[in-house]
This record gives structure tokens, C-alpha cells and sequence, in this order.
């Protein structure tokens, strides 16, 4: 069998294994909507379903714990129609705090296309994992929670996440983590290459995933950095967030300022036909037909 029609008859979890096996750190973008994701496929192969933003996109509130499980099964099940050969991470926060539930929702979501999903140790009430605040979940309570995870799911990639801020605590959920059969392991607000170097001392051959946010708590590296450091995926949960925000608050500041006179159109502005272009391309009927294995 040819490597393409190979990787036509792998599932979403086993390309996204296939990915993190790979030599080189595999980036993942964070997307909040329709939009933002229809942008960052022009750009990479894989998305990761920030929590961050989802929560700001679809209810304008802080990632805190707000987030309705139904809601984002329904988005990644609109991600994967318009998008079918992107790797999709999704952030299901603490599994929406009970065990039952988080094996529900997981399963929803192996059903409905995703790649795979990030289970984080944070007991209630949940931060943003790069603030201040976090408290974490007794650790066998959480191991007893992602053991289900995984007993639940088919092949969906699991992503073990620890938000724990004591450093010999860190190391050692790393570790515990890395002996389940969890795929990757995050420590989310890593503070330094040191502490991602001590993280990979204690997990061994585990992945891991490093998470950096604009203004965050973990330094700004390139993937070619996190490569040497031997990372092999690396999410970058607001870039278009942000990005957008500044955006639209410069736009519409410019339009107050033009007495709501819209701007000329330039060679590198979006319009009506721009916009469409770029939707169109999210219709089934535009996406290459399957092959057969």
C-alpha cells in the first residue's frame, strides 16, 4: 500500500500518533471558531481546541470553568466536517469535573472526529494554567479519573496534564503520569528550558507537550528549539485569539474615527469575494473524495 493511501485509511487518533512520533516537534494552533480555524488550515496541519478561547468565543467569559461539554462536542463535530485531514486536540479541562462525565464526553468526541483531548488535574474552581490560583485534585484522585479516560476510549491520543506549581510535586506527577498509559504528558505553565528539561528527565520516552501563551507564564521558544529540547508537540493556544482582538478594536476605532466611513480596499484587504473564497472551501462537496483502503 502506498504511504498516501496508507495514511487515507489511518483514523484521526492514529495520524496524530503517527505525527507526535516524527522526528521534528508537530505544532498545533489554537482555533475559537469557524473563522479562525479556516485561517490557521490555510497555515497548519493541526488545531487544538483552546479552551481559552472557546470560552471567550462562544460565551465572552474568562477560562474558568464556564464551559458547557455539548458545546464543544458540537464544535469539533463542525471542525471535523469542514476540516477532515486536520489533527484536532481538544481541551476538556478537568473532564467537566466528575469521572462519569468525562468518559462521556470523551467518547462523544472520538465519535464525532477528534484526535484526541487534554485532561487536565485542576480541581474547582479552575484557572487559566497560565495564572495564578490553580489548585490541583489529589493525585490518585486524578490517576483514578485518567485511567477511566483511558479504559473509555478506542484510540483517541490522550494528553495527561498536570497545573501543579510546586516544583518536587511537578516531578512528581510527571512521573506517575508517565507510568499510565496516557500518550503525552503537559506540565502547563513550565516556567523554563530547565524545568523542560527536568520534566523529560522523569518521563522518559513519554512525549510531551509544551503549551505557550502570549503573555504567559513559559518562555517564547521556536520550534526549532523545542525540537533540540526534544518536545514533540507544542500548542499555541491564542495566537489567532489575540490576533483578532486587536483587530477588530482597530477596525472599528478606525471606523468611528472615519464617521463610519468604511476604508478603500486595498491589494491586501479583505472583502466580500475574499471571505467567501475562503468559506467555500469548508463545503463537503470541495474535499477530496476518500480513497479506498
Amino acid at each position: 500500500m502506498s504511504d498516501e493511501r496508507q495514511r487515507d485509511a489511518m483514523s484521526h487518533s492514529q495520524r496524530l500518533k503517527a505525527a507526535i512520533a516524527e522526528t521534528s516537534t508537530t505544532p498545533l494552533i489554537g482555533v475559537f471558531d469557524m473563522l479562525s480555524a479556516s485561517l490557521a488550515a490555510l497555515h497548519y496541519d493541526g488545531m487544538f481546541v483552546s479552551g481559552f478561547g472557546f470560552a471567550a468565543s462562544h460565551y465572552g467569559l474568562p477560562d474558568i470553568g464556564f464551559i458547557a461539554w455539548p458545546d464543544i462536542v458540537a464544535f469539533v463535530q463542525r471542525l471535523r466536517v469542514a476540516f477532515p485531514d486536520q489533527h484536532l486536540l481538544v481541551d476538556i479541562d478537568d473532564g467537566y469535573v466528575d469521572p462519569e462525565t468525562a468518559c462521556h464526553v470523551v467518547r462523544q468526541l472520538e465519535l464525532c472526529g477528534a484526535s484526541g483531548v487534554v485532561l487536565e488535574d485542576q480541581k474547582r474552581p479552575r484557572r487559566c494554567g497560565h495564572v495564578e490560583g490553580k489548585q490541583v485534585l489529589p493525585l490518585a484522585e486524578y490517576l483514578d479519573k485518567l485511567q477511566m479516560v483511558l479504559d473509555t476510549r478506542s484510540d483517541l491520543v490522550v494528553v495527561a496534564r498536570t497545573d501543579a506549581t510546586d516544583e518536587a510535586e511537578i516531578l512528581r506527577r510527571a512521573e506517575a503520569f508517565a507510568a499510565t498509559d496516557a500518550d503525552v504528558i503537559l506540565v502547563d505553565g513550565v516556567r523554563s528550558v530547565d524545568w523542560i528539561r527536568k520534566v523529560k528527565g522523569v518521563i522518559g520516552d513519554k512525549p510531551l507537550l509544551f503549551n505557550q501563551i502570549a503573555g504567559g507564564k513559559s518562555p517564547r521558544l521556536s520550534l526549532s528549539e523545542l525540537d533540540e529540547l526534544g518536545v514533540d508537540l507544542a500548542i499555541y493556544s491564542t495566537p489567532c485569539l489575540f490576533a483578532a482582538h486587536g483587530a477588530i478594536d482597530g477596525a472599528l476605532r478606525e471606523l468611528k474615527a472615519a464617521d463610519g466611513r468604511l476604508p478603500e480596499l486595498g491589494p491586501d484587504s479583505i472583502g466580500v469575494t475574499e471571505s467567501l473564497r475562503l468559506f467555500e472551501r469548508n463545503i463537503s462537496r470541495h474535499h477530496p473524495v476518500p480513497k479506498s483502503a
